[in-house]
């Protein structure tokens, strides 16, 4: 496996030797540069896989070389974590406007960088398995649709000669089958179809041996087990000769299974392609789900969430509702990692995540993992009393788990501090503003004392 390259830019040499001996120790190739410009024109030579990008720098700080990397189509799609000592001013905003996806703080915890990192290089190697999918995919479509067009020349065959077709049929991979209509006497509408030929691999959807099928009305009763009406599509592809091509599920021998259907017409009925891709389904459903859950927790990640906020914004605007937006993190979670080790703090973010996800009830709400002991939750048509009473009930749980800190300057068990936002989504604003005063409330909190929620004043 080709090792991934990291980009480190940061003008302090002793930052740049701490990262690079961590980061070699874990077999990634890493190169590093000491100030924006020269960072830039590396970056357009040769795009890493990663960047670990300093706030503060001479000349250019890290949210200017991020904005000029985001806006050229060569370099924007590389992932970019900041870095800001804790003693600096790190404006979290600011930096995942301008195109950053995480943070790391100063001094650096090697698991904590390493995590991250990795995190955020699964998500992009995921991205790149879903897009090769993707083109895979059309790739057999327009094989299918050759294949479709070859078998149009072939079905003429059909009438002709049936042991010649019955030899085709039973040596492909694909579920195949003609079928002719079936009109009342009268009307002349179509009332069924009979099967004329099927081969085995489709056969077994209807749990039937191929000869016993030939000839019998079975397309109708069959296809009303379905959850969408096929039967009325077969219909209008014969009276129009528009060709069909759909997907579908279907419970097969107490297994789920999806297909991808092809029909054309033939004479006064059709012939069918089923093919199975039940595999490349699952496939895709899997790094679905590792894209849009955060690995640690279970909750959903940071992209998922700036996707989802982007979307209930909009729906906010047109329905004139308010949209609700809770943030809270662990209190003194440093301490309790120093005190417990970072296995008991994984666990911890992991029983306060799945708690949190389990009172967002509603199939609307939303809760992600905003960035190591940091949360964020989405409440759209929630005002700011409803998000009040959401929070309470958050708090109630985190109490009643009642994991110990005894390094906690405020509570003998873990305890959170929250900060809650609510507006009715406008095109004067964004979510980002939302977001902003959510953060401010979270930070009034603890000020505050902590282990309490503050409520933002618009």
């Amino acid at each position: 496996m080709t090792s991934e390259t990291i980009l480190i830019i940061d003008d302090q040499l002793p930052n740049l030797k701490v990262l690079t001996t961590m980061l070699k120790g874990k077999n990634y190739k890493v190169r590093k540069t000491v100030d924006g410009e020269s960072a830039i024109e590396a970056v357009q030579i040769e795009p890493p896989d990663l960047i670990l990008l300093d706030i503060k720098m001479p000349d250019m700080d890290g949210y200017e070389v991020c904005k000029r990397l985001k806006s050229d189509d060569k370099t924007k799609d590389v992932p970019i974590i900041f870095i800001s000592a804790l003693s600096e001013v790190f404006d979290k905003v600011k930096a995942f406007e301008v195109g950053g996806i995480d943070y790391i703080t100063k001094p650096f915890q090697e698991e904590e960088v390493l995590v991250r990192i990795n995190s955020q290089l699964t998500i992009k190697r995921q991205q790149k398995l879903l897009q090769e999918d993707k083109e895979l995919l059309i790739q057999k479509q327009k094989k299918l649709e050759k294949e479709v067009k070859l078998r149009k020349e072939a079905q003429a065959i059909l009438y002709q000669s049936r042991a010649l077709i019955a030899s085709v049929l039973t040596n492909s991979l694909d579920g195949i089958a003609a079928f002719e209509s079936v009109r009342n006497s009268k009307s002349g509408k179509i009332e069924d179809f009979r099967c004329l030929v099927i081969n085995p691999i489709l056969s077994e959807l209807f749990n039937q041996e191929p000869e016993d099928l030939s000839g019998q009305l079975i397309l109708k009763n069959f296809l009303q087990k379905l959850d969408f009406n096929l039967f009325t599509l077969f219909v209008d592809l014969v009276e129009t000769g528009i060709s069909l091509n759909k997907d579908f599920s279907y419970q097969c021998q107490q297994k789920k299974k999806w297909y991808n259907l092809s029909a054309i017409k033939l004479a006064d009925g059709f012939s069918i392609t089923v093919r199975d891709m039940t595999e490349r389904k699952k496939r895709e459903l899997e790094l679905n789900r590792q894209a849009t859950l955060d690995e640690l927790t279970g909750v959903y990640n940071r992209y998922t969430f700036d996707k989802s906020i982007a979307e209930e914004w909009k729906r906010g605007q047109r329905e004139r509702q308010t949209l609700s937006i809770i943030l809270f993190d662990v209190d003194y979670f440093k301490l309790y990692n120093d005190c417990y080790g970072h296995q008991a703090g994984d666990d911890c973010l992991k029983q306060i995540a799945q708690t949190v996800k389990k009172i967002m009830n509603r199939s609307v709400d939303f809760v992600a993992r905003y960035g190591g002991e940091e949360f964020i939750a989405i409440l759209p048509n929630t005002d700011q009393q409803g998000a009040i009473n959401v929070v309470e009930n958050i708090q109630h749980a985190i109490h009643t788990l009642a994991i110990p800190h005894k390094e906690s300057k405020v509570s003998e068990i873990v305890s959170i501090s929250i900060g809650i936002a609510s507006m009715i989504p406008i095109s004067a604003s964004s979510p980002a503003e939302l977001i902003s005063l959510a953060d401010k409330a979270l930070y009034t909190a603890k000020t505050q004392g902590r282990n309490r929620y503050s409520v933002a004043e618009i």
